[in-house]
């Protein structure tokens, strides 16, 4: 086994103790292998200790990577997303996190008609309220899913957010509560086309944290990959 598939599998591990403790059914949580920068020889490293599961930040990453792994991946655009890209990747991905305004959704569904495909979205929440980061406040979340349900060809699976980055993990966990009630605040409205089944939150400093506290969806990189250099 490689370094690389042993981090991938002693994640794993963290995640089956994060939910024990909490009581939560291990199933419902899924490890994203966060691949961005990474060269192909180290996503088949993960792959073989088990990923399934795998998330890129850039859209032209991913649609070079994907004719490059196996087809049973399921890959995840956890990145920010420009509308003019978006034409790429409808088709070819399991799921788009990062919707994060109303014009976003309308492209992804104009291409998803004129593609025939359904595409699955979730929409990027702001939870923190940080400057630098994209989405929604809560607020505006619950008016954007109303308005994208009306979408043609989308469908939306629930909410992602990212958290700030902090040194104590413990620090998140507010973040991660709030995120679960708007997600179960949404879901009880009962809008037609939308789901809350997913909540994708929680990185490598605090995905444990985001276990206990409802994530369905883990994305963890430097974790499972080591360190990135940006400089290549």
């Amino acid at each position: 086994m490689s370094i690389i598939g042993d981090n991938y599998l002693a994640v794993q591990k963290n995640i089956d103790e994060a939910c024990a403790a909490v009581g939560r059914d291990r199933k419902d949580v899924t490890l994203i292998a966060v691949s961005k920068t990474k060269p192909i020889n180290e996503l088949m490293d993960a792959y073989e200790a088990g990923a399934r599961d795998f998330g890129e930040n850039y859209v032209q990453e991913l649609v070079d990577k994907i004719p490059q792994m196996p087809v049973d991946v399921r890959w995840h655009m956890i990145g920010h997303l420009q509308r003019n890209k978006v034409k790429y990747i409808v088709g070819k991905v399991h799921l788009i996190h990062s919707v994060d305004s109303l014009r976003l959704a309308e492209e992804i569904s104009k291409e998803s008609v004129k593609q025939n495909v359904i595409s699955n979205i979730l929409l990027e929440v702001n939870a923190a309220g940080e400057e630098s980061k994209w989405g929604g406040s809560l607020e505006e979340t619950i008016e954007l899913v109303k308005q994208a349900s009306e979408l043609l060809n989308i469908k939306i699976m629930g909410l992602m957010t990212v958290a700030p980055y902090v040194e104590n993990s413990e620090e998140n966990r507010q973040v991660f509560v709030k995120m679960k009630k708007l997600s179960v605040d949404i879901s009880e409205q009962n809008i037609d086309n939308v789901t809350m089944s997913t909540l994708s939150m929680g990185m490598t400093g605090d995905y444990m944290v985001a276990a206990q506290e409802g994530a369905t969806l883990l994305r963890v990189g430097t974790g499972i990959f080591g360190a990135r250099n940006y400089n290549k």
